[in-house]
């Protein structure tokens, strides 16, 4: 068995074994909203400043229920843009998750990373479902004060598999048993991303 064959392995056999517990997203309110973007916003992935907070940026454009947000980070010469998309559990107030899709700088890499909770179980990783389909997992990258960052290059398979599911459901783990999903709608991150600068 290979590496990728392991992999592929261990995460179906970890799917198989974790009791999921699907949280029902809520809109947030404008406050939260800004909240989990500030914290996000630290370089929202543009490198995720590791001072203050920047600003949140602009909305540019929506797209279904992604937003379109550009900001000229701090010693950056060009605004850049992410496609956002935030929700909060509706039965854990303190339990959101901020979803930011970019391209980088260079336009030679596609970016997912995802700010979850703190207190997530960081070596279970950030796990992705597409319309109930097990695609794996992502590991934390680091911890800020308003969350943990999890990580992904996207290559064209998984971008094309984002925009043509209707739901993505993201599990974070607070013991390495039991699962929190938190179900995203995809509705809009075709276009929006085509749009993306």
């Amino acid at each position: 068995m290979g590496l990728s064959d392991q992999r592929e392995f261990t995460v179906r056999h970890i799917f198989r074994l974790t009791r999921l517990r699907l949280t029902r997203p809520r809109r947030l309110t404008t406050a939260v909203r800004r909240l989990i973007l500030a914290g996000a916003a630290l370089g929202w992935g543009f490198g995720l400043a590791t001072g203050t907070a920047s600003a949140q940026g602009a909305v540019k454009a929506v797209y279904g229920d992604w937003q379109i947000r550009c900001d000229t980070p701090a010693g950056a010469q060009n605004e850049q843009c992410a496609l956002i998309q935030s929700v909060v559990a509706e039965d854990r107030s303190n339990a959101g998750l901020t979803v930011i899709v970019l391209k980088t700088a260079d336009q030679k890499s596609k970016l997912m990373r995802v700010v979850a909770p703190l207190g997530v179980l960081l070596p279970s990783g950030l796990g992705l479902k597409l319309d109930d389909k097990d695609v794996g997992r992502a590991g934390f990258v680091r911890c800020l004060p308003n969350g943990c960052v999890a990580e992904v290059v996207m290559d064209d398979n998984l971008l094309n598999q984002l925009k043509t599911a209707k739901t993505a459901t993201f599990i974070i783990f607070e013991t390495p048993e039991e699962g929190i999903g938190f179900p995203l709608s995809l509705k809009g991150l075709a276009d929006g991303y085509d749009k993306l600068p």
